[in-house]
């Protein structure tokens, strides 16, 4: 896979070399000669003047339910729990109903937690007026939402990076700091290997954007 995208990238610079007065320029004579897909594995592209626009798929209706299905569950779980203490109070030693059902509310609420952070969805956006690249990681909870800023000199690689065999996702790479690592964040992840041509025109868009040269991929 890898070896066949740097083959387009070399076949891309042998057909034609563009000459660019600057990265909007640069992005918006890509655009024209590829343009972008709507979609690539779990991410909707869409372009506006001035900016790129990428936002993951929402999962499922039943699966965004799941959460807070566990939660009730636990919350009946628990109610169960406290009255079979206060119905079995005379005893001495507490009964196994109550401790199995604590036990089991207990279990209920780590997994509704865990599903809630599976439920997240990504979203970026290209601003070229401002030259800058906003990451962020959406959730379903009010204000749990985390943005990050990133300006395009800052951006250092766009990789493709294989997941499992032939499942592929797009990762920026940056430079958060001089005391820091890279930093790194997925802008689309689920890509088949049916979508090798949308995902080439999609990394050498994001290539152009940000002003990188070669075509290494990792």
């Amino acid at each position: 896979m890898h070896l066949r995208i740097a083959q387009l990238a070399s076949d891309f610079e042998g057909r034609r070399v563009v000459s660019m007065l600057g990265r909007v320029a640069s992005f918006a004579d890509a655009l024209e000669e590829n343009p972008a897909p709507r979609r690539l594995g779990d991410v909707r592209l869409r372009y506006e003047p001035g900016r790129l626009l990428g936002e993951s798929l929402p999962p499922p209706f039943l699966q965004r339910q799941l959460p807070g299905a566990c939660l009730v569950l636990a919350a009946l779980c628990a109610a169960g729990a406290v009255g079979a203490v206060l119905w079995g109070s005379g005893g001495e030693r507490l009964p196994p109903l109550p401790v199995g059902l604590g036990v089991l509310s207990a279990a209920l609420v780590g997994f509704a937690l865990r599903l809630e952070g599976q439920l997240g969805r990504r979203r970026f956006v290209l601003h070229f007026p401002s030259e800058r690249l906003r990451v962020e990681q959406l959730r379903w909870a009010p204000g749990a939402t985390q943005k990050e800023w990133v300006p395009f000199d800052a951006v250092t690689a766009v990789e493709v990076v294989e997941r499992v065999p032939r499942r592929y996702a797009l990762v920026v790479v940056w430079r958060a700091g001089e005391k820091e690592g890279p930093r790194r964040a997925v802008l689309v992840d689920h890509i088949g290997a049916s979508e090798e041509e949308a995902l080439f025109r999609v990394w050498r868009l994001l290539h152009n954007a940000f002003g990188l040269r070669g075509a290494g991929l990792a």
